[in-house]
């Protein structure tokens, strides 16, 4: 029997590391006024990475694609598959994929992008497991790339200060032995309107609305309901409890709704790791740029089980429960 298996990690960040108090500063100048102390204990966020407009989603995340298989021992030709979890592509087409694949080399492989916003680095990696496991692909890179903050409304303070740029990155391999043990995978469309960006390109200009637009009260409450049930599907997926997970990577959102998902779970604070207070809300990057620093401090170790849950618009959902 085929299983993938985790490799390698990567992650990537733009040089300007913005804080609470310098962005409020920054919003003070536009008339909107906001604190840090407010930023932090209704999010935990402190501070976030911001793109410069020269900086796009396919070089965030080619940075880091070549740390995740520097880490697996790989080159880029090793690879037959690239998954990109993006909703800020480069441009409409080609996929941010065949952006990050050219510029790597490894011609050949396929290359697509998957849009579930924050849920989109799980539904990337469900995708190449089941591809591993079918005999599709035998080592996949998986990146999560964001630079959100090309579609936030600087002017609403109820959403700008949540959001930073960031990519991440995972290698597949196909195995003999289980790393992922398994996933699960939803959505409603039902709930389109809570959280969107509605706007496109038509005939050369932008029509509807171009900037993200959320309703915060109905965000939390869905998705502290869905991640608690879809944890608890994929654990029975994989004949195990709860109790066995040795780390949550919940999507970096809020630690409000990372803390009520654990609590939900029956899962200590100890055992999420959070790094939200450093990066906010990245979209689909937030899980493997979680995923790597846990790695790389030396938190997450070989043989531990990470159940990792993403939840973003659509809605959209997922998890996956891997051993690393």
């Amino acid at each position: 029997m085929i299983f993938s298996k985790l490799l390698g990690t990567g992650s990537a960040l733009p040089p300007r590391c913005v804080s609470n108090q310098a962005l409020v500063e920054e919003l003070a100048t536009r008339g909107i006024e906001s604190s840090s102390d407010w930023i932090e204990a209704r999010t935990g966020i402190r501070q976030r990475y911001l793109a410069d407009p020269s900086m796009s989603s396919s070089q965030l995340g080619l940075q880091a694609a070549k740390r995740a298989l520097d880490m697996a021992a790989l080159k880029a030709e090793d690879i037959d598959l690239i998954i990109v979890a993006t909703s800020t592509p480069d441009v409409i087409f080609p996929s941010t994929a065949c952006l990050i694949q050219q510029a790597l080399g490894c011609k050949g492989a396929a290359a697509f992008d998957v849009q579930a916003v924050c849920a989109g680095f799980v539904y990337g990696v469900s995708t190449a497991d089941a591809m591993i496991r079918t005999g599709m692909a035998r080592r996949a890179l998986v990146i999560g790339a964001e630079v959100f903050s090309r579609i936030l409304d600087w002017n609403d303070r109820g959403t700008c200060v949540l959001f930073g740029d960031g990519a991440g990155a995972v290698v597949l391999a196909a195995s003999d032995s289980p790393g992922i043990h398994a996933c699960a995978l939803h959505a409603d469309g039902s709930l389109v309107p809570i959280l969107q960006t509605a706007g496109q390109v038509c005939g050369g200009v932008v029509c509807g609305h171009p900037f993200l637009t959320m309703d915060g009260q109905a965000v939390f409450k869905t998705a502290v309901n869905v991640l608690d049930q879809v944890a608890r599907e994929v654990c029975a997926k994989a004949n195990m409890s709860l109790h066995e997970v040795d780390w949550l990577i919940p999507h970096q959102a809020n630690i409000r709704i990372l803390q009520a998902t654990a609590k939900r779970l029956g899962l200590p604070n100890e055992k999420i790791i959070v790094t939200v207070d450093q990066h906010a809300n990245t979209s689909a990057a937030s899980i493997p740029l979680a995923l790597d620093s846990a790695i790389r401090l030396g938190q997450i170790r070989q043989g531990q089980k990470i159940l990792l849950e993403g939840v973003g618009g659509g809605m959209a959902w997922g998890a996956c429960l891997l051993s690393y």
